[in-house]
């Protein structure tokens, strides 16, 4: 008898991808708002999408419609805005060095031996 992956999952993992794939929503719900005069003034920072008991989760488009989600402990509280939106910058400046990468094959996972988030 073999187990669905997808059936293994522990609650907390489940709540966690829940709360993903619906800020994803309200990105798009962002992007949609936005009118096409506002598109190319278009801030690229959403900033905090969906608090929950649990997380804070915020999110940033680029101008080619790559989605960049954070999510953050809401027991985290000295994160503030300005530094939310710096890791956006960095994170978004490192995905554009790896596309231009003529050696990076696009659908391969994109690691880092330098930093290592938890």
């Amino acid at each position: 008898m073999s187990v669905c992956p997808a059936m293994d999952w522990r609650p907390s993992e489940l709540k966690f991808h829940y709360t993903v794939h619906t800020s994803l929503d309200v990105v798009e719900e962002k992007i949609s708002t936005a009118g096409k005069a506002m598109a190319e003034q278009r801030e690229l920072y959403l900033g905090l999408l969906y608090p929950t008991e649990d997380y804070k989760v915020y999110g940033y488009v680029t101008n080619s419609k790559v989605k960049f989600v954070i999510v953050v402990d809401s027991s985290n509280t000295s994160l503030r805005d300005n530094e939310i939106r710096s890791m956006f910058r960095k994170l978004h400046n490192s995905f554009t060095d790896v596309m231009c990468n003529p050696f990076y094959n696009p659908g391969d996972p994109i690691q880092s031996s330098v930093s290592q988030m938890p």
